[in-house]
């Protein structure tokens, strides 16, 4: 196959800003420490990720016809990302963010949808979207055009061409659930973190979120956890939780997009299980460190090294 790795779904230019505890009321100006850009989402923090590993990797998406767009097609070819198939949408904005970085990482943001919602993959470019080994799909509930029945029939035919499939979503409520549903049956690996998976499902209890989408069809649950680290359910009936990466967060924006870079790398690399997890920590972690998405994210011997010498947490609770 040409590519590692294929990268569909939401990318978005970031700008984000540290420490912000207020917005300034009227016209007025608070003066900060940080302010960076980056190019952001469930499937553009992954595809720079995977890139800066080594991975062959190809992004898939659509941005718009201005000066944000422009920049993220540049940012992406500066890691070696492929981006023939990412779209130029007439008439709509590229997907942008303003990020608010909170002092303890937190990152409420502004974002208008844009070009995430416009893009299409039409027929004609399904074989070169699909010649890869591994297929991600990043951000099911807001590609407007993308989700539901085009996105179902996308990652069967992945399957069917014998691609290893990933799956993250933006994911808020239970009403999101049917844009999901039909593509668990098709998907190896369902990469949620513990809020998206417990709305999505409308459970509480990690075992019972990941027995829910196990029946649902997927060969394996991974939840990211955040401080608790993160739990691994496979349909075989592999279990396991890794605690965390003990690190001191700077910025939490993009972390689980890394994390599913890292797993991907993992995969390619030809890991078990368990290293996969720790690989995708360690892209998570990094990325934590720094301001703005894949900040601490170097290449594959670095985060190599990162997971020999930096402790993990106590697990004070048993996942």
């Amino acid at each position: 196959m040409t590519f590692d790795y294929t990268s569909l779904g939401f990318y978005t230019f970031d700008c984000l800003g540290r420490p912000v505890t207020d917005i300034p009321p009227g016209g007025g100006t608070y003066f900060i420490d940080e302010l960076t850009l980056a190019v952001s989402g469930a499937a553009g923090s992954a595809a720079i990720v995977a890139a800066k590993h080594g991975l062959n990797v190809q992004a898939v998406g659509g941005v718009g016809d201005d000066d944000m767009g422009k920049w993220v097609l540049e940012k992406l070819q500066s890691f070696d990302v492929d981006t023939v198939n990412m779209e130029l949408c007439a008439g709509v904005a590229t997907s942008s963010s303003i990020v608010t970085t909170r002092p303890d990482g937190a990152r409420p943001a502004l974002h208008k949808k844009g070009a995430t919602g416009a893009f299409f993959v039409t027929e004609d470019r399904l074989d070169r979207v699909l010649d890869t080994r591994i297929f991600h799909i990043g951000g099911v509930g807001l590609m407007d055009r993308m989700d539901g029945a085009p996105s179902f029939a996308m990652m069967r035919k992945a399957k069917e061409r014998g691609c290893i499939t990933t799956l993250d979503v933006f994911a808020s409520t239970q009403d999101d659930m049917p844009l999901v549903e039909g593509l668990l049956p098709y998907t190896d690996y369902f990469l949620p973190s513990e809020e998206e998976a417990m709305a999505l499902s409308g459970l509480n209890d990690y075992d019972d979120v990941a027995k829910f989408l196990l029946d649902k069809g997927v060969g394996c649950v991974v939840l990211t956890l955040g401080a608790e680290g993160a739990l691994y359910r496979h349909s075989d009936g592999t279990r396991f939780h890794l605690p965390a990466f003990d690190i001191d967060v700077v910025c939490t924006c993009g972390c689980g997009d890394c994390f599913n870079a890292g797993f991907a790398t993992g995969l390619h690399m030809g890991l078990d299980p368990e290293a996969c997890v720790r690989l995708g920590q360690a892209s998570s972690a990094q990325n934590a460190m720094g301001l703005g998405s894949q900040a601490g994210v170097t290449s594959l011997e670095a985060t190599m090294a990162f997971i020999e010498k930096t402790p993990v947490r106590s697990m004070l609770v048993k996942v």
